[in-house]
C-alpha cells in the first residue's frame, strides 16, 4: 500500500510535489508527472491526481510536482534557459524518488506542453521512457489532403462561403495559445537518437487535436518508419476524446492505454 507525502525539495528547496511512496524502498521504476502548461501539478480536472493514484495501486512510486516558477514551486535563482531548468528539475525529482523509493529508472509523463518538457528531459540519466500525451505532431501533406479535399468537394461549405461573401461578414481573428514547435527534422532526429539509446515511448493523441492530427498514419508520415515502426514505440489515437479527458469514460480509456504500456514495458517490482 502506497502513501502520499508532500515534499519541498530540490537543489534550492524550491520545488513542491506530492509523492506516492511504498512503505519500504525496494528499487523499481518511478513515474514523474510534469505540469500541463502553466497549470498546477494536479493537472486538468485532477487528471494527474487520478493517474498517479492508479499507478500507485499497480505498484509504481510516483511524483507529481510543479516545475520551477509554476504552481507552488519557486525559482532556483540559477541562470539558465528554460530547457536547462526543466532538466535540472527532473534531476531533482528523480533524486527524491531514488532516496525515498529506491528508484533507479524513471518514466516521464506529460500532457501538451508537459509532453514537450518530457521530451527535453529525456536526455537525463536514469530516464528510461516517456508517455507523451498530445505531444509533438506536425501537419503533413497527407493531413492537408484529408483536411481540405472533403471541404473543397462539399457544396454546403461552398454555399456557406458564398453567403458570407455576399453579406460581407468579417470573420473574427482566431486566437490560439499554442506553443512554437521546433523544426520537425530536429524532433525526428532526437526521437531516433533516444530510441537508439534504449528509451521506450508511448505516444497518445486525443481526438481534441483534430486541427493538428487527423489520421493514425500521420505519425508515420511525420516521423518516418525509422521512428514510427520502432519496436520500443507505441502510438495510439483515442478518437472522440477531448484534449484534457474531461469525461470519466475518456479518462478510463486513457488510463487503460498508459497502464497497459507501463506493465508491458516496465513491470513494477514486487
Amino acid at each position: 500500500m502506497m502513501a502520499e507525502r508532500a515534499f519541498r525539495f530540490g537543489r534550492a528547496r524550491h520545488l513542491v510535489g506530492i509523492a506516492g511512496l511504498p512503505p519500504i524502498a525496494r528499487g523499481t521504476v518511478g513515474v514523474i508527472v510534469l505540469n500541463t502548461g502553466l497549470m498546477h501539478r494536479v493537472g486538468p480536472f485532477r487528471l494527474h491526481v487520478d493517474l498517479t493514484r492508479r499507478l500507485n495501486a499497480l505498484g509504481y512510486p510516483t511524483l507529481r510536482f510543479d516545475l520551477s516558477t509554476m504552481g507552488d514551486s519557486g525559482a532556483s535563482a540559477e541562470a539558465g534557459s528554460r530547457e536547462e531548468q526543466v532538466r535540472a528539475d527532473v534531476r531533482d525529482a528523480a533524486a527524491l524518488l531514488t532516496g525515498h523509493a529506491g528508484c533507479t529508472r524513471f518514466v516521464l509523463v506529460g500532457l501538451c506542453r508537459g509532453a514537450q518538457s518530457a521530451h527535453i528531459a529525456c536526455s537525463e540519466a536514469g530516464v528510461a521512457g516517456a508517455v507523451f500525451l498530445d505531444g509533438y505532431i506536425y501537419r503533413t501533406f497527407g493531413f492537408k489532403l484529408r483536411h481540405y479535399l472533403p471541404r473543397l468537394l462539399s457544396p454546403a461549405r461552398w454555399r456557406g462561403f458564398l453567403a458570407r461573401k455576399l453579406r460581407q461578414v468579417v470573420e473574427p481573428e482566431e486566437v490560439t495559445f499554442g506553443s512554437v514547435y521546433p523544426p520537425r527534422a530536429q524532433v525526428r532526429g532526437e526521437l531516433a537518437d533516444m530510441l537508439a539509446r534504449g528509451l521506450r515511448f508511448c505516444f497518445v493523441y486525443s481526438g481534441g487535436i483534430g486541427e493538428q492530427l487527423n489520421h493514425p498514419r500521420q505519425f508515420r508520415e511525420c516521423y518516418g518508419r525509422r521512428v514510427a515502426d520502432h519496436p520500443a514505440l507505441r502510438m495510439d489515437l483515442l478518437d472522440g476524446t477531448d484534449h484534457t479527458y474531461t469525461l470519466l469514460c475518456d479518462r478510463e480509456r486513457l488510463f487503460g492505454h498508459v497502464e497497459g504500456w507501463l506493465l508491458e514495458q516496465f513491470p513494477p517490482t514486487g
